[in-house]
């Protein structure tokens, strides 16, 4: 419904060739955008942040992407990013942080 009458294309999880990535935006084919979130819990964080997005890039011919990565936690927090940190990617404008706690900030029936 956002996109209603736009010219921007958003799909969840298409897959390419080398499986989904959560999200494409798009405007046309040559201007396409990757969405990829993950919790800042994963096991496999480190590793995906390495190398995941930038084989979906390749699968949707495309050099533009964000990687999302969502905690609950502050000791997730730390983790996300240490491993920003270690893989050089801390504070890049194409990585987002979403904080999720609830311990640090008023519910917002309660604000």
């Amino acid at each position: 419904m956002v996109c209603h009458d736009s010219m921007f294309d958003i799909n969840r999880e298409p897959n390419n060739g080398r499986g989904p990535v959560d999200f494409t935006v798009s405007m046309g084919s040559n201007d396409k955008t990757l969405i990829e979130f993950k919790l800042a819990s994963s096991t496999k964080l480190e590793k995906n942040l390495k190398n995941q997005v930038e084989i979906y890039q390749k699968a949707n011919k495309t050099d533009k992407s964000f990687k999302v990565i969502i905690y609950f936690t502050k000791e997730e927090q730390a983790k996300a990013e240490k491993i920003l940190k270690k893989l050089g990617i801390l504070n890049h404008e194409n990585v987002v942080l979403i904080d999720a706690r609830s311990d640090n900030k008023p519910s917002a029936s309660n604000a």
